[in-house]
């Protein structure tokens, strides 16, 4: 089995699923990054579980050359969509969206497919092909929390 399907099978374990993997340069130092998700949401305490199961795999199968450091975190409320599984697993979300040539929509992602996305937006439908967005995120409507 290829170390990332090793990686999803622990995180399934826990009822997650991953979101992503990134590898980045911060400060001179490079960190493996897992993004995982889950319904009910990702606490301190999956992170760190999943973390402890899956740091012995990456001692044996560094998924980077050198010396970094293995993070677990949530993606966040406020997230990047970049994969067709990401916009698949946000349904029902609200979503900015720069297109590409500059056109801005914000509104309510209704439907993700294998060829295009639908926004609902304050005053139509919209359908996009994925080759048409830019940057796409998640928001939150911190205006409709009630304190």
């Amino acid at each position: 089995m290829a170390l990332s399907d090793d990686i999803k099978a622990i995180v399934a374990s826990y009822g997650a699923k991953v979101y992503d993997v990134e590898i980045v340069k911060e400060n001179d130092e490079t960190i493996y990054r897992l993004y995982i998700t889950k319904d009910g949401g990702v606490d301190l305490d999956l992170c760190t579980n999943i973390s402890q199961d899956i740091s012995p795999l990456l001692d044996l199968e560094p998924p980077v050359s050198g010396k970094y450091r293995f993070e677990v975190s949530s993606p966040g409320i406020e997230r990047k969509l970049t994969k067709k599984n990401h916009f698949q697993n946000s349904i029902g979300e609200n979503v900015k969206v720069k297109v590409l040539g500059g056109k801005k929509i914000k509104g309510k992602l209704i439907g993700a497919d294998d060829e295009k996305v639908v926004i609902e937006t304050k005053d139509d439908v919209v359908e996009l092909k994925y080759d048409e967005l830019g940057t796409v995120k998640t928001y939150f409507d911190w205006n409709s929390v009630k304190i």
